[in-house]
């Protein structure tokens, strides 16, 4: 009896020998070698540049006395611009893939953030419920409300010993009225004293003797002796 299950002939061993199994290089290290690739190309275009320049010389030294030569040195011109056109696809293809993967680089880097906040997000949501929050936040209400009832406690006074505000209000109210008594009697007393003892105009101040009017009054005083 003869089986009819597939035998796969390659094994994983030899896929990695054929190149199957190969992973994808990172795409920091495929940028630079595509760069290297886009430098040696532009030095390849210069080189050739300047061949291009030297058939156009040889050309145009060789156009009447020997006209074969500069047909060869033309054909030449014309191949060496060909490769440079040929090397400027290719370096147009090798920029747009750089940008390609580049773009793709940033789009993983972004993909692989947004996944980080998602992941970090569940996490926090996973202790944090909404009715969870709603008890917490009734949680202290409940505290706060208890507080308050605890502190309106403590500032009632101790014993029967209530103060009666309107008898406050009254008793303020009398020492006003004594002080405005006092007030008036104090006014009309320095009043009455104003009548009684006018205020006379002070006596002019006398200059202050000098020592020489001093001596010369001695003088007259003893003259007239």
């Amino acid at each position: 009896v003869f089986s009819t299950q597939f035998i796969n002939p390659f094994t994983p061993k030899m896929m990695r020998l054929f190149g199957r199994a190969r992973t994808a290089p990172p795409p920091t290290e495929s940028i630079a070698k595509l760069r290297e690739t886009i430098d040696v190309l532009e030095k390849r275009e210069v080189y050739l540049q300047k061949k291009i320049e030297r058939e156009i010389q040889i050309a145009k030294q060789n156009a009447t006395k020997n006209k074969r030569v500069a047909i060869v040195a033309l054909k030449r011109k014309k191949l060496y611009e060909s490769q440079i056109d040929k090397m400027a696809g290719a370096r147009m293809t090798i920029e747009q893939q750089v940008l390609t993967i580049e773009n793709a680089s940033v789009s993983l880097e972004t993909l692989n953030a947004i996944r980080m906040g998602a992941r970090t997000m569940q996490g926090i949501h996973q202790s944090m419920t909404v009715d969870s929050v709603d008890q917490t936040m009734e949680e202290i209400r409940e505290q706060m409300d208890l507080a308050n009832e605890i502190g309106d406690a403590i500032s009632q006074p101790l014993g029967n010993d209530v103060i009666d505000e309107d008898e406050l209000d009254a008793e303020l109210a009398e020492l006003t009225m004594e002080d405005e008594e006092e007030l008036l009697q104090e006014t009309s007393v320095d009043t009455n004293l104003r009548d009684k003892d006018p205020i006379m105009p002070n006596a002019p101040s006398r200059a202050p003797i000098s020592d020489e009017d001093r001596e010369l009054a001695e003088l007259e005083a003893s003259m007239a002796v």
